[in-house]
């Protein structure tokens, strides 16, 4: 008898306090920063392609093999509009096999891949569960906006700054050239003078 009115009073003590859930269609609880949702495509915007080269490092390193890519050449390298020989075609991630370890990330030298918040990608379809190439990219620009995401290595992996830094070493050689140039002209007038 005590027992129970042990529970009674429990539960009318429960009664009057906030609820703790969120009723998860209509309410979202906030996403930690360091929350690791599915992995997403980051997006150059100075380029304005991919950061992603199609080097195939991430998908030979997947402990599930959930990835599948393809490369081609890229047409604005031979435009001098990038600094990315290759660019991937295509690009799949299967969402069913991917357990969210994150090594995709951590092998990339090309800051291409990254652990999104994205969380929800859910479908009755067997094969809803597959992310192609602009699925993952929608996803990695809306992860860059909410993340205000800046790439690790901007020197080497940025369009803009690594055409930059690229013209800049061919202007110094160019200088150079005519410095010795130009040294070694009036060398060869002072030998013929004297």
């Amino acid at each position: 008898m005590i027992a129970g009115i042990r529970g009674m009073l429990t539960t009318l003590g429960w009664l009057f306090k906030r609820p703790v859930t969120a009723h998860y269609p209509d309410q979202h609880l906030p996403v930690q920063e360091r929350y690791m949702g599915f992995p997403a495509l980051l997006w150059d915007e100075t380029a304005e392609e991919p950061f992603c080269t199609g080097c195939m490092v991430c998908i030979r390193e997947c402990p599930t093999q959930c990835m599948t890519a393809q490369m081609m050449d890229n047409p604005k390298f031979t435009d001098g509009s990038s600094h990315r020989r290759k660019i991937i075609e295509t690009f799949e991630i299967n969402l069913n096999r991917c357990i969210l370890c994150g090594i995709c990330v951590d092998v990339c030298a090309f800051d291409a891949i990254e652990m999104s918040y994205e969380h929800e990608l859910a479908s009755y379809g067997r094969a809803g569960a597959r992310a192609d190439l602009p699925t993952l990219l929608d996803v990695g620009r809306n992860y860059q906006v909410e993340a205000s995401w800046v790439p690790e290595n901007a020197e080497k992996n940025v369009a803009r700054v690594a055409l930059a830094k690229k013209a800049a070493a061919a202007k110094a050689k160019d200088d150079g050239q005519k410095a010795e140039g130009g040294a070694a002209e009036g060398t060869d007038g002072a030998e013929v003078d004297a």
